[in-house]
Parts: C-alpha cells; sequence; structure tokens
C-alpha cells in the first residue's frame, strides 16, 4: 500500500467572513488587497455588499475556503444587515486610525453582531482590525485605546494597511487559524505575513439563508 492509500481524506473547510465598520474605512481595499492582492487609489462606495472568494492552507493540511462579505458602511440601519451577517463565522470589525469617529463607531456595529446572534448557539470570532497603518503619521486613535476595546470585549486584534498590504494576508490567515482551532507555527506565520500563496475561485453562494432573486458573483455589489 502506497503512503497516499494510507492517507485520510483531505480536510477542507468553508468559512463566511464579514467585513463591517464605517464608509471609507478601507473595508474593500482590505477584502481586495486580500484576494487579488490589489489597491484601488480611488475611493468607491460600496452600496449592499462586495464578496471575495479565496483558498487557502492553514496548519498541516486544512483546506480552507473564506467567503469574505464586505458589507457597506451605510448599512447599519438597513433592513438587510441582518440577512448579510447571519452564518458568519467571523466578524472583521475595521476601522480608519485616522478617524476616531470610525473607532468610535465600532462600538454600533458590535452592538448589531449581538444583536444578530442573541440566540444562535454559536457565537462568531470577533477581530478588531486596525487599518490605514501606512497613515501613522496621521494616527488620531492610540494604540492603548484599540487595546483597550480589545480586552473589553474579548476581540483578537489586528493592525493592517491595505494600501500596502501589510500584515493582511497575516490578519486573515490567524482568523481563520482561531476560528477552527488550528495552531499555526511560527514559521508559517512568518510565511503569512509575506505572502500567502492562494487560489482566486469562482462564487457558489454560501447563505445559509433561502435564495433571493439577487445576482451574485466572484466580486459583485448588491444592491
Amino acid at each position: 500500500m502506497s503512503d497516499s492509500e494510507g492517507e485520510g481524506p483531505q480536510r477542507e473547510q468553508q468559512l463566511k467572513i464579514v467585513i463591517l465598520g464605517d464608509g471609507a474605512s478601507g473595508k474593500t481595499s482590505l477584502a481586495t488587497r486580500y484576494s487579488q492582492d490589489q489597491f484601488g487609489k480611488q475611493y468607491q462606495q460600496t452600496v449592499g455588499l462586495d464578496f471575495f472568494l479565496k483558498r487557502i492552507i492553514i496548519g498541516d493540511d486544512t483546506h480552507v475556503t473564506l467567503q469574505v462579505w464586505d458589507i457597506g458602511g451605510q448599512t447599519l440601519g438597513g433592513k438587510m444587515l441582518d440577512n448579510y451577517v447571519y452564518g458568519a463565522k467571523g466578524v472583521l470589525l475595521v476601522y480608519d486610525i485616522t478617524s476616531y469617529n470610525s473607532f468610535e463607531n465600532v462600538e454600533d456595529w458590535y452592538s448589531k453582531i449581538k444583536e444578530v446572534f442573541k440566540d444562535q448557539e454559536h457565537y462568531p470570532h470577533i477581530a478588531l482590525v486596525a487599518n490605514k497603518m501606512d497613515l501613522e503619521h496621521m494616527r488620531a486613535v492610540k494604540a492603548d485605546k484599540h487595546q483597550r476595546m480589545v480586552q473589553e470585549h474579548s476581540f483578537s486584534s489586528h493592525f493592517v494597511s491595505a494600501k500596502t498590504g501589510d500584515t493582511v494576508d497575516l490578519c486573515f490567515q490567524k482568523i481563520a487559524a482561531e476560528i477552527l482551532g488550528v495552531k499555526l507555527s511560527r514559521s508559517e506565520m512568518e510565511q503569512a505575513n509575506r505572502v500567502v500563496k492562494a487560489e482566486v475561485v469562482n462564487y457558489n453562494d454560501p447563505s445559509p439563508r433561502p435564495p433571493t432573486n439577487q445576482t451574485r458573483s466572484s466580486m459583485c455589489s448588491v444592491m
């Protein structure tokens, strides 16, 4: 018997990851940087949602498809937000380090998450993501404020730059590993901090709720 015949089936996982935060906090730039290694220099507001998919491997041999849902900042009070967030295994609460208002409003986004999942058996992993670290010289949110919120709500903590790509891959890698209970090695984290080899895949609707008439693709905007 060959070694391959003695191996068990390959582990495959699908994780719905939702990105929330104020408009212009860099959510779409973060999702685009991670999934396509691109950065758009001109700001365009996300209306409804965009979504992206990416396949990665974490741990020894855990194959993961990340379904990254980028939710428009104007949807906080909208009727569709519950549907967008429903079924998420992880939530990134993103703020712009140069905008104190975007940091303060994280509490409102978190309150919405708690409302959606209050009757659910499993609560999503919540990550506090400080974006635009390339603008450190314009920083309006001090690191201790960030850490205080992390400790108060038991969030995971991440500092990234969607513009430069700094620690973006590592952020998603660590969140996926935390959700799945996979321990990342030091070398694996160092590799993720540089480049994570991944395959961008076509979208298959992962929503756990009944389908609607909306058309979805590997990258789209839903009104």
